[in-house]
Order: C-alpha cells, then structure tokens, then sequence
C-alpha cells in the first residue's frame, strides 16, 4: 500500500471488515455514561466512527440515561451494535441478543445480525465467563448472528470463539471503564498473531496513546467508551481518540524498527573527520 499516495487522516482504501460488512473506521463508540444525549451526539460525530454499541437491556428498560436512547441517533448513518451488557448467564444473553436483533429492524437496520456479546457475571471486577461466552457464542451463531464476543484476553478461548463461527474477537485491554490502559500486550499479540478474523481491544483504554499503542500491536479496531465519554470535553477526546487510531494502524502497516540492547547513531560512521594528533 502507498500510504503517501493519500491524505494520511483518511483511510478509505484500508476499511474494516466485518461479516462481509465493511466500514469506513477502526473506531467503534458506545452510548453509556455520557452526560447528556447533546455529549454523545457530538462526541460520536467527532469519532468519525461507523458502528455504535447500545446497552439492548438498559434501552428496553429505559434505565437512567437511556430514555430515548434509540431515537437519539440518526441510524441511517451509524451501524448499531446491540450488546448484551448486563446478562449473567448464557441464557440471558442469548434472549437479550435477540430483543437486540429486533430493536435493530424497527430502528430500519433490516438485515442486522450484530451483536456485541457480554456473559459478566462477575460485579466487581466485571470480568467476562470464559466458559459462558463460549455457549452463548456457539448457540447465536447457530441462531444466524453476527457475534463480537467481548472476553479475556485468553489466546486459546479467542481461537476457540473463532472456530465456533464468531465474526470477531474482543479482548479486552484491562478491566471495563478502569482506564489502566493495555495491561496484557503479550496475550493481544498472541491472540492477534493467531486470528483470522479481526481482533477488536475493547474496555481499558484511558487516553489516545494507549489507543494507538493497540493498534500498534496489530489490532484491527478500537471499542473505547467511558475514556471518551467520562472526559471532561468528551468531544474533542472523541477525535484524539480518531486520530490516534490512524496513527496506530499507519505506524503498524509502516513497521517498527527492532528493538536493540545498545544504541545505534542515526548517522553514517564512514567518512568522519577526525581530530589530528
């Protein structure tokens, strides 16, 4: 690919690709915990993203902050990813991802079949079930759904997730909403290193270079919420966030130089003039 052949802020000729679908960024956004619909709004505009998830549970609910979640977006424009966040069990999940697929139809996403799927049974530490994830995983792609499944930063669960017919993997990059940034870089190359289908970090980036740094690492996209809806301008942190995913993929395709014990000067030895005696 020449990279300099085009504008280095656009990337229309390097889309992902997801279930045959592809889109214009490696940004995914959500919907929670922003202060107000005008934030959201803005700040997924400032994104420049082209999938958005939704809390299916909290906006069938109307749960604080969801009231007319649904209706706040223009979908026309924004792919929806429903996700099953809130669900314990493999069985809840799967329910919730349905009433997701049908949300999706009203709001005129026909042919939807994404889901974002989340088995937390944990409250603390909001750590996904492993062995969860994988039934519900297995039994929606049966059910003809897209499926992102959200996990662990777990190479073995990540290629069994894939040999069950998932569309994506989600690792995540530290705990939900914790903005410790990328605390299992080893695992994610791993991981990486071994899909064949597009690795996506979800939960734990705070800031835009540790964004960029995942896709340094090779990853295909970015799901990044409450670092960028709990900023204090989530706006602008919504397009540090944009640019810093380019930089990442662009810095990735480029390829880094190795990293050397001792230093090694970036100038030519030969030829130098030396001091006379």
């Amino acid at each position: 690919m020449q990279l300099l052949d085009r504008p280095l802020d656009q990337t229309a000729d390097d889309p992902l690709t997801i279930a045959g679908r592809t889109f214009k960024s490696r940004l995914m956004t959500g919907t929670g915990k922003y202060r107000s619909f005008d934030e959201m709004r803005q700040s997924i505009a400032a994104s420049e993203c082209a999938i958005v998830t939704v809390a299916v549970r909290r906006v069938q609910t109307n749960a604080p902050g969801h009231e007319g979640l649904a209706d706040a977006l223009d979908w026309t424009k924004i792919w929806m990813l429903p996700n099953t966040a809130g669900c314990q069990t493999a069985d809840e999940a799967v329910r919730v991802a349905r009433l997701g697929r049908e949300m999706a139809k009203l709001l005129g996403q026909e042919d939807n079949n994404f889901v974002k799927l989340e088995v937390i049974p944990d409250s603390k530490y909001l750590l996904p079930d492993p062995i969860g994830t994988l039934e519900a995983a297995e039994r929606l792609v049966k059910e003809g759904f897209a499926v992102l499944p959200y996990i662990n930063a777990d190479p073995m669960l990540a290629k069994r997730l894939e040999e069950a017919g998932c569309v994506t993997v989600m690792p995540l990059g530290s705990p939900i909403g914790s903005g410790q940034g990328i605390n299992n870089a080893a695992n994610i190359r791993i991981i990486i290193e071994n899909a064949t289908v597009p690795v996506v970090v979800d939960a734990g980036i705070g800031v835009p270079s540790e964004a960029a740094q995942a896709m340094e690492l090779g990853a295909d996209a970015l799901l990044i919420n409450t670092a960028i809806a709990q900023a204090q301008n989530p706006a602008a942190m919504a397009r540090a966030m944009h640019l810093a995913a380019i930089a990442g993929r662009i810095a990735y395709q480029a390829g880094r130089i190795p990293i050397k014990t001792y230093a090694s000067p970036s100038s030519p030895t030969t030829g130098t003039i030396h001091a006379q005696p």
